[in-house]
């Protein structure tokens, strides 16, 4: 165990002892083991062209794939060196009058797929966190510059004047309004059985669902034209400036596209204190300009414009990035997070605390594996004990200056310099090279013109933004690569799970977007695999090895889908025709691929019960994996190299945040919504029609010839494939809801399965 200071540490961490024993001596005895199946291989090599026959390619395929799932598992292997976990003391800070001031971010780019009730319930939950509420600044981003969304941030900021002090009056644990006026939501309140509280419940559930009817009724109605602000469905051209006395100021147009409208920034605070003397945090709305001309660089672009917008206007050393569905379950997130960044022990090189990804509508079982259970988990765990997990995307604390490169953390003092790397405006270089404090009341016109300068389209060109300033545009997975840039330039990162989930967010709970996910994800990994920053050679060189293969294997990770296409067709296409690629049962070696195989599935089945899992939750994680293998990861990697070589474009969209009631009671039922894409499902058909029918022909060819012995292994694989892949034969036979699998599709890619395995066995014949 490891203190961070003195008697009464602020945090404490805690090396996992007994785990990094297990898990050594695992690493120790399978690598011995794939040792022996590598030197297996390599003899058939040197055996005689008549005894290798025709053999060599199906076993030169296998044993690249071989070779490529050893690769990953070495690399994989960084996350299990030391694994630990913390504590922390919020208890033990400061005052509340020396804590440090805090940033909000939060992105949303599409009011449809992310509906805007749910954006401004994570909104709210920021505006409530158990913090001074003077020092807490919440912005923002709407990429989309939606009017619907304006409206609602509106609205929002009106529900806060009663909200908040409802919360503090009470200490209400669960700050965000839906969750905490569901049914099923008990918070556990002091006040519980009181009916003073009882009764000012209902009076804000009441001003809730009159907030919720304002929203729904702006969205039915289409009345993008009643908002104050002017905006409407006409012309976008003109743009309108107004200041009001709430402290409010706008650039309004109207005819808002998503690609194609002018910035728009709003900002919502009160100077004078509200209901039971609460004083609400600043809110800002933020629409970036954009123009079809310009790149835009999707989620990091938007965060990079909050950035420089907030140095003008909160300057906090501290930034929160939320996703807009990731509401704020725990509100004393802040005081954990300011655990680590305020131990003078490690703050000078601490970038960010991360919080895990938690989801609120996740079933039992999660037959998708929407919650990521290894990476939130063991994975990020395992780089905290080496220099800190990975940049998640959404719940995490950062330190202002981490974002500012090396330029800003040698303390650089040359404008031309600076212009360079941060772009022409005085106001933002002067924020973070000097005291820097704003007045909204004076110069108010050239405040909101500088303002507006900083979330224009053209203020990146000829700087350093998005290379080696803020958030980076070089991969669609901003985070990953922001981050690997950060440990690349000696800052560390923690990773901090309090027992109550700080974050919730809304997973995946349906096949396609589950797929089209993680298309998007291994696409942007992978294409950091094959440019100038992998891990293996960039990584390598600028921070320790173990952490550099950590960020290689999660690089790396969607070549799963070579071996795993190999090993689901040219096995038991050998079966079918009778070549063994794999030792007799009667083989020493048959005990080698027997130990590499328990050894891989127990250790699985190990970490899933390590982390509260069931037998089942492992066999889901087993049945997705070789889902994704096939499909998103096979595409991811396709999809990054036609990127390298300049055929396709970078693209992002957005996770469909919608709830849909039907896809969702088959989620809770543990039953595969099979209404995905067809270059989803003709993968998964194909492979399971040529293990079935494979099977079956090699079982009868063996009976037959009687070697089976010799084939035992293909037999067994066969089968292994079939029955975790149970559920598609089911959505074809079985199932006669609306999530099963078209009868059309599957008849179409079972009959073309089988002419072309008789079309290729006629040849062979032949």
């Amino acid at each position: 165990m490891e203190t961070s200071q003195g008697t009464h540490p602020l945090n404490i961490c805690h090396v996992q002892n007994l785990l990094v024993i297990i898990n050594r001596l695992h690493m120790l005895l399978h690598s011995t083991a794939l040792c022996f199946l590598f030197y297996y291989r390599l003899c058939f090599l040197f055996q005689d062209t008549e005894t290798r026959g025709s053999h060599l390619l199906p076993w030169l395929l296998v044993f690249a794939s071989e070779i490529v799932l050893s690769f990953i598992w070495i690399l994989g292997q960084a996350f299990r060196w030391r694994p630990v976990s913390r504590s922390v003391f919020p208890e033990r800070l400061p005052e509340d009058d020396k804590l440090p001031d805090i940033d909000v971010f939060i992105c949303t780019a599409d009011p449809i797929k992310e509906p805007t009730l749910e954006v401004m319930n994570t909104v709210l939950s920021a505006m409530a966190l158990d913090y001074p509420q003077e020092k807490v600044h919440v912005y923002l981003s709407d990429d989309g510059g939606s009017p619907m969304t304006l409206h609602g941030v509106r609205k929002a900021w009106e529900f806060a004047r009663w909200w908040l002090p409802f919360c503090k009056r009470y200490r209400i644990k669960n700050r965000c309004p839906k969750v905490y006026f569901s049914d099923f939501e008990d918070d556990g309140s002091d006040f519980a059985r009181s009916s003073v509280y009882l009764a000012d419940k209902q009076k804000m559930k009441e001003k809730y669902e009159a907030f919720k009817e304002e929203i729904q009724t702006f969205r039915k109605d289409g009345a993008f034209s009643r908002d104050s602000s002017g905006i409407t469905d006409g012309d976008h051209s003109s743009c309108i400036e107004t200041f009001r006395k709430d402290g409010a100021f706008s650039r309004d147009s109207s005819g808002i596209t998503d690609g194609d409208h002018s910035s728009c920034i709003e900002v919502m605070q009160e100077n004078n204190i509200d209901v039971d003397n609460v004083k609400l945090p600043l809110l800002v709305y933020v629409s970036r300009e954009k123009k079809p001309s310009h790149p835009h660089h999707f989620k990091a672009g938007s965060l990079n414009v909050l950035l420089r917008v907030s140095a003008l206007m909160s300057d906090s050393p501290y930034i929160l990035v939320l996703d807009c569905d990731m509401f704020c379950n725990d509100p004393t997130s802040a005081r954990s997070a300011m655990c680590f960044h305020l131990d003078p022990k490690i703050s000078s090189s601490l970038a960010l605390v991360q919080f895990p990804q938690k989801f609120h509508n996740i079933s039992k079982n999660d037959i998708y594996d929407s919650q990521l259970r290894s990476l939130f988990t063991l994975q990020w765990q395992g780089m905290d004990g080496l220099k800190g997990p990975v940049m998640s995307g959404t719940g995490f604390y950062i330190k202002r200056v981490s974002l500012y490169g090396n330029c800003a953390h040698r303390g650089e003092t040359d404008l031309l310099q600076l212009k360079e790397y941060f772009g022409s405006s005085h106001e933002f270089i002067k924020s973070f090279t000097q005291n820097y404090t704003s007045d909204l009341a004076s110069g108010r016109n050239a405040f909101i013109q500088e303002l507006h300068l900083l979330a224009s389209c053209k203020y990146e060109t000829g700087t350093k933004w998005g290379q080696e300033v803020g958030f980076s545009y070089d991969s669609v997975v901003e985070d990953f690569l922001t981050g690997f840039f950060l440990h690349c330039n000696g800052w560390t990162s923690v990773f901090c799970e309090p027992s109550r989930p700080q974050f919730l967010g809304t997973a995946t709970t349906n096949l396609n977007d589950v797929l089209i996910q993680g298309t998007r994800w291994y696409c942007g990994l992978f294409e950091n695999g094959i440019n100038r920053f992998c891990p293996l050679i960039y990584g390598s060189q600028r921070m320790p090895l173990l952490q550099s293969l950590c960020y290689a294997e999660l690089t790396y990770f969607p070549l799963y889908c070579l071996p795993l296409w190999c090993f689901a067709t040219i096995p038991q296409l050998c079966l079918l025709n009778g070549v063994p690629l794999y030792p007799k049962v009667s083989d020493p070696f048959f005990m080698i691929y027997l130990f590499i195989f328990l050894s891989s599935l127990l250790k699985h089945l190990q970490e899933v019960f390590l982390t509260g899992g069931t037998l089942q939750k492992w066999l889901n994680e087993q049945r997705i994996w070789m889902m994704k293998s096939v499909t998103c990861h096979l595409y991811g990697c396709l999809d990054a190299i036609l990127k390298k070589v300049g055929v396709r474009e970078a693209s992002f969209l957005p996770t469909n945040k919608v709830e849909d009631d039907e896809q969702t009671l088959l989620y809770q039922m543990d039953k595969y919504d099979f209404r995905a894409s067809n270059i989803f499902m003709v993968p998964m058909l194909a492979i399971l029609t040529v293990n079935i029918i494979c099977f079956v022909g090699g079982v009868y060819r063996v009976v037959l010839v009687g070697d089976w012995d010799k084939m035992f292994i293909q037999i067994f694989l066969a089968v292994f494939i079939i029955t975790i892949n149970y559920p598609i034969i089911e959505g074809v036979v079985i199932r006669q809801d609306k999530g099963r699998i078209s009868q059309v599709v599957a008849m179409r890619v079972i009959l073309a399965t089988m002419i072309l395995l008789t079309f290729c066995n006629l040849l062979r014949s032949a």
